[in-house]
């Protein structure tokens, strides 16, 4: 049986480098934002950065992992050339990908227009082709990083994996500081420091894997009944991530047609992202291997326990979060992002659009609990009809609303459709039996995590108001700042001690591990 504090010290370890890779991600939007404002280079970089990533989440930690990492484990506990599998995956993944890459250099204005067609006829269209063209080959680079992180997460080895994005903000804000040092177009730089992010990427998980003792080695691809296996279970979880990204499609667009949204729109997305990437990510790095190795050895009750340990560690620190976002969006943009480029009015609208994603952060990281209980039994048909639904409701909400809220009805669609995600993932796990029920610790902590945060909030509220004159406008703005954001941890804390929806006992445990 699984222990549980391994468990959760797996999602610290994970959620740790995380955490790094967050605080280092808000160092480069906060030089970028500084450079760039909303500008025509910021919001042109915006969408070239976007069509990697999107082709990255649809062939690489999406569809291709949630495929190979239960097929992976399972050879990998049989004994049965878990190694070789992993090299035919390899090279196949980027026979696909080498094809992909020279097709869409070729097909980047149509690519850029399908994004954002409301660039047409303005200097974002030309600057984002040409910023595409440069970043695009990224997608190769880190999908073939993201199957070494799975055949290492797949081993039980967190560490390599998790600290690798690190190192893509790291090369991307020293090479705005290079630009600036050298007097040379920040814009250019920056985008060619998108692909040898990608190279360094897949070297610190290349070079973990070998460490290891696994020998993935680039060769001519070969079919392979394995591989033709994991097309099967991996083409519906595609569609899936293809319908995840036209949700994004859609908000782009309609952002698109608002100078400055698609950049308001993508700082609130770096804030959300921070709770979302810490908790979230490492939930379904480190949730998916082992249920995945669980549920084939028949044991639902540590099943059981990796779920329910997952849900309340994801909730104990998402619900605050979200109620953050939501009281003190404005300081939390105006501090992070208003300096140089980057305006109060670019605060106002970009908080606007965080308060509502703040809404739907549970539901964001709800879905990395839920998803791994399909995955881990092969089943990557069910999401994708979920995500059918999703996505009409998405649409429905971002492009149906425009007309009255502008770039704010992108925001509403993301949250409002995640919510209906979660609401059918949940009801579809009624017949997966023991490892996808609630257990009574859950039960009576869910309530008093909500309560905790309830109260934070309203201390945070009243914070707030207190500190407005130092927040916004005066030199103390960031101590201001701090002093809110302490004032709002040690409210949490102690309500969630005083409530029971923490034992401090517990977290020394995990630490200790």
């Amino acid at each position: 049986m699984t222990n549980p504090i391994r468990l959760m010290a797996s999602f610290v370890t994970v959620g740790g480098w995380t955490l790094i890779s967050r605080i280092a991600g808000f160092a480069r939007e906060i030089l970028f934002a500084n450079l760039f404002g909303s500008s025509a280079t910021a919001e042109a970089f915006q969408v070239a950065f976007a069509l990697p990533n999107m082709f990255r989440r649809f062939f690489a930690e999406g569809a291709f992992n949630m495929a190979f990492i239960p097929m992976f484990s399972k050879k990998l506990r049989a004994g049965e050339n878990a190694e070789e599998f992993a090299n035919d995956a390899l090279n196949a993944l980027a026979a696909i990908l080498i094809a992909l890459s020279v097709i869409a250099i070729f097909a980047m204005p149509w690519l850029v227009y399908a994004m954002a067609s409301g660039f047409q006829g303005d200097e974002r269209m030309d600057l984002a082709v040409m910023f595409g063209r440069v970043c695009f080959p990224y997608i190769l680079f880190i999908s073939l990083a993201a199957l070494f992180s799975g055949v290492l997460n797949a081993s039980g080895k967190f560490a390599a994996a998790a600290a690798a994005p690190v190192f893509l903000n790291f090369i991307l804000t020293g090479a705005m500081l290079y630009a600036l040092w050298a007097g040379t177009d920040a814009g250019t730089a920056l985008v060619w420091g998108v692909p040898v992010a990608g190279i360094v990427q897949l070297g610190i998980v290349w070079y973990a894997a070998e460490k290891l003792g696994l020998k993935i080695r680039p060769r001519l691809p070969k079919w392979t009944p394995e591989l033709k296996k994991l097309a099967i279970i991996a083409a519906p979880a595609a569609m899936a991530g293809g319908v995840v990204q036209i949700n994004l499609l859609v908000g782009r667009q309609v952002a698109s047609y608002y100078d400055g949204a698609i950049q308001w729109l993508a700082v609130a997305d770096r804030l959300y992202q921070l709770p979302l990437g810490v908790v979230g990510i490492a939930i379904g790095v480190v949730l998916l291997p082992a249920l995945s190795s669980q549920l084939q050895a028949g044991d639902d009750k540590a099943g059981q326990d990796a779920f329910n340990r997952a849900t309340e560690f994801s909730l104990f620190l998402t619900l605050p979060s979200a109620v953050a976002l939501v009281v003190i969006a404005l300081p939390l943009v105006s501090v992070l992002f208003e300096r140089g480029a980057f305006l109060h009015s670019d605060s106002l609208a970009t908080a606007q659009a965080l308060a509502i994603y703040g809404l739907g952060l549970p539901a964001f990281v709800l879905q990395k609990v839920l998803q791994p209980l399909y995955f881990a039994r092969e089943d990557t048909k069910t999401p994708f009809y979920f995500a059918l639904v999703s996505m009409l409701i998405n649409a429905a909400v971002a492009i149906g609303l425009a007309y009255k809220y502008g770039f704010l009805a992108a925001a509403a669609g993301t949250t409002i459709a995640a919510w209906a995600m979660v609401v059918l993932l949940w009801n579809g796990t009624r017949t997966m039996g023991a490892a996808s029920q609630f257990d009574s610790q859950i039960k009576q902590r869910v309530p008093r995590i909500i309560i905790s945060s309830l109260i934070m909030g309203v201390i945070l509220f009243l914070a707030q108001n207190t500190l407005e004159n130092w927040l916004f406008g005066t030199g103390a703005r960031y101590l201001a700042f701090v002093i809110l954001l302490l004032i709002g941890i040690i409210v949490y804390f102690s309500a969630a001690h005083f409530t029971g929806a923490l034992k401090f006992s517990e977290l020394r445990r995990v630490v200790r591990r």
